[in-house]
């Protein structure tokens, strides 16, 4: 799941409300989660304190962490899924699941 060399998809809905630095912060937090991945990667974006914090976790197996990102000027709140359909990896808003 989610390899390097997969194409990877946004939604209209994420280029639209998400800032391009928390995009990219995503990609990279499951490039660097620990194998095995699951197919489904859940952020749940809240803002604490004036700070973007985002919520990270997957089932199977169970992987939970929480990121803290100080340098982001535009916080925002919202819940993304990263999908891997074995051919390509999406990230989409939940209400565009």
């Amino acid at each position: 799941m989610f390899e390097a060399n997969k194409k990877r998809y946004l939604t209209r809905g994420v280029n639209e409300t998400i800032p391009f630095e928390i995009q990219l912060f995503l990609w990279e937090a499951v490039d660097n989660m620990p194998a095995p991945k699951d197919y489904l990667q859940v952020f749940k974006l809240s803002i604490e304190n004036g700070l973007q914090a985002i919520h990270h976790t997957s089932e199977q197996p169970e992987f939970d962490m929480t990121y803290i990102l100080t340098t982001v000027s535009n916080a925002v709140e919202a819940k993304i899924y990263i999908i891997d359909d074995g051919e390509q990896c999406t990230m989409l808003l939940a209400e565009e699941y």
